[in-house]
């Protein structure tokens, strides 16, 4: 005797291209929540990463436009505004300081860079209190430099792979005819460290005429202190601006949040799409089958077997769907965050969609439920057709 999981499956197979094409549909709806889900956790998680390898939690520059700061933290943008060398000074008096470390960040029309020329960019830094925040910063050659004031540059992996540099070589600085020696090339990163010259800070200053001067002041505050307690005393200070983490991905969520309604308004409408071909295919099959139904509740099947039984099909057409569509996002992953990079070049580096068990789950369970409620209707309207009318439906045909 045939339980109702086989009549189910053999009903399901008499229509193959129908069912197939609706469980492709069901695939494609999965496969798109799932990866608008995954890119949700892969985006954050990404921009968490970046962040945290700034090494300093917070970052003091001259007030101006925060998305400026923002770029500049996050992408090594340049601030055309300066701040007092001194301020430093003051900042570090700060008992919630651990440690600074101060930069100034310059650039240069390179016209030797590609085709047309590009812009070269140079970091001026004290190497003893910018290599001990950014402690993930690896040298595949040499070291950083030894004095402060020398004419000794250390390049990013990618800025000596554009260079064609290695250690001991000699970089040139257009517009100030100044030639320095690469000391160390560094590891990649995956961070904007990876295209930066590092020239050592009074070197920098004195180069280009900002003795004196910094454009960013790197802050790490010490693990018992209160965040926004230090940031209301930092703007204390004359004419600064605080840009802290959390900032940082505020604004930057908020730059990229109408792409993501975008995303979640396109998987909105393809499930819906899928629940009207779930619906449209459940009732051509119980259409299909009136005769059929009713011979069954002549031979003493409930209204409620004929119910299940089609409710079983819709359930098995949507978990079919939903594990085709989780084998699509792990398979395409790779597709889907290309296509999200396209749409948001300037989002962080590492992988944006992260799809693990949870969120498979998860998903596979939404399926299934508006997979369910879709075979509400054609399972109650199966459970309704009455013995006497599907017989002279048949006599009369």
């Amino acid at each position: 005797m045939m339980t109702k999981f086989q009549v189910a499956c053999k009903n399901l197979m008499r229509k193959k291209t129908r069912s197939f094409l609706t469980l492709m549909g069901i695939a494609l709806s999965a496969w798109v929540l799932v990866s608008l889900l995954g890119f949700n956790q892969g985006f954050e998680a990404a921009l968490d990463r970046d962040i945290d390898n700034m090494g300093f939690q917070m970052m003091l520059m001259a007030k101006g436009c925060p998305y400026e700061a923002a770029t500049m933290m996050l992408k090594g943008g340049t601030g055309l505004k300066y701040l007092p060398q001194s301020v430093a000074q003051d900042v570090l008096k700060e008992p919630e300081v651990e440690a600074i470390t101060p930069m100034l960040m310059q650039t240069v029309f390179d016209p030797d860079k590609g085709e047309n020329g590009g812009i070269a960019a140079y970091l001026g830094v004290d190497p003893a209190s910018y290599g001990a925040m950014k402690t993930y910063l690896k040298f595949r050659q040499g070291g950083w430099f030894g004095q402060g004031d020398a004419l000794e540059a250390v390049m990013g992996y990618e800025a000596a792979e554009l260079e064609q540099r290695e250690a001991g070589d000699l970089i040139f600085i257009p517009e100030k005819n100044l030639e320095l020696r690469v000391v160390g090339v560094l590891e990649r990163s995956g961070t904007q460290d990876d295209g930066t010259i590092f020239v050592p800070l009074r070197t920098l200053q004195r180069t280009f005429g900002r003795q004196g001067e910094l454009t960013t002041i790197g802050i790490k505050v010490r693990k018992d202190a209160d965040p926004g307690r230090i940031e209301e005393k930092l703007y204390e200070l004359p004419d600064v601006q605080v840009v802290s983490l959390a900032q940082v991905k505020q604004t930057v969520m908020s730059l990229v949040s109408t792409a993501k309604a975008l995303v979640l308004s396109i998987a909105i409408i393809a499930i819906v799409i899928a629940m009207v071909g779930v619906i449209n295919t459940i009732l051509m099959s119980v259409h299909e089958r009136f005769q059929e139904i009713g011979i069954l509740k002549t031979i003493g099947a409930m209204p409620g077997d004929i119910f299940q039984l089609i409710w079983m099909e819709t359930l098995l057409l949507c978990a079919a769907g939903g594990m085709v569509g989780l084998g699509l996002s792990l398979i395409l992953s790779r597709v889907t965050e290309w296509l999200v990079r396209s749409v948001l070049p300037f989002a962080p580096r590492g992988a944006l969609v992260r799809i693990d068990l949870d969120l498979m789950l998860l998903s596979l369970g939404a399926i299934s439920v508006i997979g369910l409620l879709s075979g509400l209707y054609p399972a109650w309207k199966a459970g309704r057709i009455r013995p006497l009318e599907a017989i002279r439906s048949e006599v009369g045909g």
